[in-house]
């Protein structure tokens, strides 16, 4: 069998084929090498690049104040849509997270439209949603069916149904707004055969998983947990857990809220000494998961002033006119700028906003300050006695198309994310791909006007803080303190250009030589292939699927709610409906024996445990009562008496004015002794299978659709991106072999953090694919600029480009990778998954990105030979 999770394990083996093809393109002959195509360059687009980036740094170093000012203002402008959030949210759980044309959707339109509710007739069987509804589980360590337990939950139940609530100056209470069957509101089982008296207990014989009264079959699994019965016997002997539900009507749904609100507050602190009581609504999840975003507000102040504080000391230096403080700061500013002109301008635009958006502000502000490292890098290697729009020109011209690559790739990645069926990556791809845009916009003109400024300063040999005019060298008589915070300015004389940081100077002397010593290359593939081996590993242990409790914060009351739904009631799992599509002849036997073999080809399959049909129920009660059915006439008119005195079933059937059977439905019962993932397709393929047209549904299969695209969507966008960042290196890095190997290195990175995420707990959910395809953009900016900076060297010897890219490009990459982790660190914290999640992927992203970038990748580039200056 092919199993889906191979799909991305073979990323990598397919990335290396592609590269022997590629090459094979590029040069036809037979006699093909990659020493060949390691001469080669094509910087037929990368040069008038340079050029034009080049003539726009001298402007805006000519007219810094411009550049300054404009992007404050289209901000401040755009901004305004901030005034729309409110209306733009849409954290409609079923909207974002699940499939816009799952199958189950579809199914559940024709549920709808061929089986009509009936208010009048209550059933939760025949529900086509989860329902409106109150629930409350109460659970003992012990028996919780003593009189003492059931007495608790009597009275609660009393409370409950008594409890009064105010609409429109109007009190109302449960008998208002309750779901009715027959004129009264629907009641519970368990408490029914007890009559509401927990004494009585002791003088019922309980029997499970049903109940038979005199009345009706109960089906008490629905109500009893963790059940414990006498040895072979059905009579229970204890149970541990106990659930009730309150149905609602569905007419007034301000009116429901309101009671599930107190319903809520009533039952927040019912536990006692004898039982634990969790609860849960049909509008918990929903309203839990809006909590979400205010949750995680007190972090960004948490986190910008973190990355103010590293950028201010990564750019920090002990000389007072040549440090970069106010560069830094302008560098994390332009951030913020980009997140309030990306997200104002979709919201004028009506754009959804879904909580998953919350988290992009993180990923922008890594992505603003590895732009700006990458700038103040370049900035430093420029002649300090040049002038300031000559130093700017010749920044843009080394640094512009290095972050041109990264945000190109990086926005592509996220808008052909915005293919995806779920709502919520749709949203978060959207926003973070035009904020992206915007960052770019502003490090090129708002962090560019900055640096000319801060520039001008430098020139006039001016203090940082004060910005009075300091002497370069310690004056004669002046203390060594005086040193240390009124003199600045120095260089080097000999090249004329600022003195190399102490990081990048270590990069060039030390770790570039080490790195490129044959036996540490060698070390260097072995121990890429271990990180190879674990994260293909992980890749095959891969999970898919989002559990809904994650939508809520760790300490919602919701959670405990469905750790005790799994616990106590997990045996027996959903009651399927079985719709026949089109008109049968029920009277005839043929036809009778096609759809009992039917109805038995399903309860032959090992997650099935039995059958509710009216079809059978009928049958039993006309040979019960001897009735001929044999023909149409007959089958119709005693059907109809049937039904009569069978309300219920009444919504089972779709009749034609003339009484025919349009279509009907049945229901399986199904056992949780298989994954929600092939209870779905297992029933849905043995429809496909049955020779009657048939229609399997459940309100949960609107979830579980996510399993059936999820994977193949995740991959195919994978696969497309990949195809794309390519072209787009190919454009872009001035040689097609680095290009090919920047697409391997995204390959690889994908790779490890998939399978590392399994290893790490991590599931493939939609909000798992908003940080992939995300991780397809950011796995390419390490490699890149590093390739980038490797083709661009002037050296002759691969070994020597490799070190001079490290020393030019080691430290700004590594000051890159730490802010976007420190950006991102504080939602480790955060209560949520979403935000967790987040976390987790992209510390996998930079930290695989960064050992591709500085460690994988530069061992790898000294194995295509020297490359033309």
């Amino acid at each position: 069998p092919v199993y889906p999770e191979a799909e991305l394990v073979v990323l990598t083996a397919l990335m290396l084929k592609f590269m022997r093809k590629g090459a094979a393109l590029l040069y036809p002959q037979s006699s093909f090498s990659f020493a060949a195509m390691a001469r080669l360059r094509t910087n037929c687009i990368e040069r008038p690049l340079r050029m034009c980036y080049e003539m726009l740094g001298h402007f805006i170093g000519s007219h810094p104040w411009w550049f300054l000012i404009a992007p404050l203002v289209l901000s401040a402008g755009l901004g305004s849509g901030f005034y729309l959030l409110e209306d733009r949210m849409s954290n409609d759980i079923e909207e974002q997270f699940t499939p816009l044309d799952g199958q189950a959707k579809l199914e559940r339109k024709y549920i709808q439209e061929t089986f009509p509710r009936n208010d009048s007739m209550f059933s939760r069987l025949r529900l086509s949603t989860d329902g409106n509804y109150a629930t409350l589980i109460a659970t003992s360590d012990r028996n919780i069916l003593t009189a003492e337990s059931l007495q608790h939950i009597v009275d609660l139940d009393f409370e409950v149904r008594s409890m009064i609530v105010y609409f429109d100056n109007r009190s109302f209470e449960y008998a208002d707004v309750c779901a009715e069957v027959m004129g009264s509101c629907t009641s519970n089982d368990i408490l029914d055969i007890i009559e509401y008296s927990a004494n009585n207990i002791d003088t019922v014989n309980l029997t499970y998983p049903w109940y038979y009264s005199d009345f009706r079959n109960i089906p008490l699994y629905l109500s009893l947990g963790s059940v414990k019965v006498y040895e072979e016997s059905s009579v229970v002997e204890s149970s541990k857990a106990l659930q009730v539900h309150y149905y609602l009507r569905e007419d007034n749904k301000t009116k429901t809220d309101l009671w599930l609100e107190s319903f809520i507050n009533l039952v927040s602190n019912k536990s006692s000494t004898s039982i634990q009581v969790s609860y849960s609504t049909s509008m918990s999840m929903q309203w839990e998961f809006r909590k979400s975003p205010a949750s995680v507000i007190y972090l960004f102040s948490i986190t910008y002033a973190t990355a103010i504080t590293f950028s201010i000391i990564s750019c920090w230096r002990l000389d007072n006119v040549r440090t970069k403080v106010w560069v830094a700061s302008c560098g994390v500013l332009a951030t913020g700028l980009a997140v309030l002109s990306g997200f104002g301008a979709l919201l004028l635009l009506d754009q959804t906003f879904v909580m998953t958006v919350a988290s992009c502000p993180f990923m922008i502000l890594g992505i603003g300050l590895d732009d700006m490292f990458i700038m103040i890098s370049c900035w430093q290697r420029t002649r300090v006695l040049d002038s300031v729009p000559d130093r700017l020109a010749d920044t843009y011209k080394d640094a512009a198309v290095s972050i041109s690559i990264t945000t190109v790739t990086d926005a592509l990645a996220l808008f052909l994310g915005y293919s995806s069926p779920f709502g919520s990556v749709r949203s978060f791809c959207l926003y973070s791909g035009v904020s992206i845009c915007f960052c770019y916009l502003y490090s090129i003109t708002f962090l560019g006007a900055c640096m000319a400024l801060n520039g001008k300063r430098e020139a006039e040999n001016q203090h940082w803080f004060t910005c009075g005019k300091i002497p370069e060298d310690l004056p004669s008589r002046s203390s060594k303190a005086f040193s240390m915070c009124c003199v600045g300015g120095s260089y080097d004389r000999v090249t004329e250009k600022e003195e190399t940081e102490p990081l990048s100077f270590m990069f060039e002397r030390f770790y570039g030589p080490f790195l490129t010593h044959k036996w540490i290359k060698v070390c260097v593939f072995v121990f890429y292939a271990g990180y190879l081996a674990v994260s293909v590993y992980g890749c095959f242990i891969l999970k898919e699927g989002l559990d809904i409790k994650n939508l809520a914060l760790n300490d919602s009351y919701i959670v405990e709610y469905y750790n005790n739904q799994r616990q106590h009631f997990s045996e027996y799992s959903y009651n399927v409906m079985l719709a026949v599509k089109h008109p049968l002849r029920y009277w005839d036997e043929d036809e009778q024996k096609h759809l009992r073999s039917c109805i038995s080809s399903f309860e032959s399959l090992n997650f099935v445990n039995g059958t509710f049909a009216w079809f059978l129920s009928f049958l039993q009660h006309a040979n019960a009562t001897n009735l001929n059915i044999g023909s149409q006439e007959a089958f119709q008119t005693h059907l109809l008496h049937f039904l009569d005195f069978n309300s219920m079933f009444k919504q089972d059937i779709n009749f034609t004015a003339d009484y025919k059977i349009q279509a009907s439905r049945f229901f399986v019962q199904t056992l949780s002794n298989t994954t929600t993932k092939d209870l779905m397709i297992g029933l849905r393929k043995a429809a496909e299978e049955s020779p009657l047209e048939l229609l399997v549904y459940h309100p949960a299969f609107i979830y579980f659709d996510q399993y059936t695209v999820i994977m193949d969507n995740t991959v195919q966008t994978i696969l497309v991106a990949v195809i794309v960042m390519l072209v787009v290196s190919l454009l872009l890095i001035p040689n097609p072999l680095c290009s090919l190997w920047v697409a391997f290195a995204i390959c690889s990175v994908l790779v490890g953090v998939t399978g590392f995420m399994a290893l790490w707990g991590v599931n493939l959910d939609s909000i798992a694919m908003i940080n992939l395809v995300m991780c397809i953009g950011f796995s390419v900016d390490f490699s890149a600029h590093i390739s980038y900076s490797f083709v661009s060297s002037s050296k002759s010897d691969a070994n020597e480009k490799v070190i001079d890219a490290l020393a030019q490009l080691g430290y700004p990459i590594l000051q890159g990778a730490l802010s976007t982790i420190l950006g991102v660190v504080v939602l480790s914290m955060s209560g949520s998954y979403i935000f967790r999640t987040f976390f987790k992927i992209v510390f996998l992203v930079i930290t695989f990105g960064l050992l591709h970038g500085l460690v994988f990748i530069p061992v790898f580039l000294t194995l295509v030979g020297a490359y033309g200056a």
